[in-house]
């Protein structure tokens, strides 16, 4: 078995809170006093947001490397592009964000956070085969004579996705009796995490469309951590993902306003939406069921919400049953 990392740089004030969202669940029909969500959204820094408990290990790692520079990758709305920046600020070290495409006229969400922590962006440029890589920059810097580190995709390795297994416990040591907890899954930590702590029947990963095989991706995260999860046993739904990861689906649009206005909770049109919309239809499907202690991660991503195309078309949503009103 992998041995578990040993180094943390605590980063956040924990444990976040689990709170009753009553409202919300009689919305989607499940009782009143089943549905429980982890803050996860409210870690502090830069905006809050899961990324923080992989990062407390990778940064750990690259400091014990002697790194003075991070560099990572990610969507140009990347939350963990702007939380390893908000990290490596506090930590004192240079951070480095390699993005895909070219900058856009005008920086809007996270762009605008991650120029203000003083973070570098490098623009890749149009072609996804192109010579711009996390790698390819770690030489050029080598050759200047820093010292970086590469913190991988999502922060998403067996290091980082150690965070999410005290992640798990943390919500046992919250709420003892727990039937199901669900989360997004983008490049898989954060439920590679929660699968080790909780084990495979407990979580509902819903996948966000980030990569290819979230299957897959999972799966080897778990390999990596030296669990005995086969891909197999995951449970994970698929069908969210819609025309593609920066799509606003159908979905994730009512999820976000049914959150929104029933519990006051502004989720991310990526992720967290997409991990309702999810929930909301295992329910529909009977496979969750009313009665069950049900714990929804709010894993952050707020400020890519106003990146997002789509974000000004969602106040002119109607309030939520004003269409039984109308009838």
């Amino acid at each position: 078995m992998t041995a578990a990392p040993t180094d943390r740089i605590v980063l956040a004030t924990w444990p976040t809170p689990l709170e009753s969202a009553p409202r919300l669940a009689e919305a989607i029909g499940l009782r009143a006093t089943d549905l429980w969500i982890k803050r996860d959204d409210l870690t502090g820094l830069a905006g809050g947001g899961n990324k923080i408990r992989k990062l407390e290990w990778t940064l750990a790692a690259a400091v014990a490397e002697g790194a003075d520079t991070v560099i990572t990758t990610g969507a140009p709305q990347s939350n963990h592009a702007r939380l390893t920046a908000a990290a490596a600020a506090r930590l004192g070290l240079h951070a480095v964000l390699v993005f895909p495409g070219r900058p856009p006229s005008r920086p809007e969400g996270n762009l605008i956070l991650d120029g203000l922590l003083g973070a570098t962006v490098v623009w890749a440029g149009d072609d996804p085969d192109g010579d711009t890589s996390p790698e390819d920059v770690a030489d050029r810097l080598r050759e200047e004579g820093r010292r970086p580190s590469i913190v991988p995709f999502g922060g998403s390795n067996a290091v980082g996705a150690h965070g999410y297994r005290l992640a798990g416990h943390e919500i046992l040591d919250q709420r003892a009796t727990v039937d199901h907890v669900v989360c997004a899954v983008g490049s898989g930590g954060t439920m590679a995490g929660l699968v080790a702590a909780l084990g495979a029947p407990r979580v509902l990963g819903v996948d966000t469309g980030a990569v290819a095989d979230p299957y897959g991706q999972v799966g080897g995260l778990l390999a990596d951590m030296g669990e005995d999860a086969p891909a197999t046993a995951l449970r994970i739904r698929t069908d969210q993902v819609g025309e593609g990861y920066g799509t606003l689906t159908a979905g994730a649009r009512a999820a976000l306003s049914v959150a929104a206005r029933t519990d006051g909770l502004v989720l991310d049109p990526t992720y967290t939406a997409r991990a309702l919309a999810g929930l909301i239809r295992e329910v529909d499907d009977g496979i969750i069921t009313p009665g069950q202690t049900v714990v929804f991660l709010a894993s952050g991503g707020l400020p890519g919400l106003f990146g997002h195309p789509d974000a000004a078309s969602l106040a002119g949503d109607p309030p939520v049953g004003s269409e039984d009103r109308e009838q």
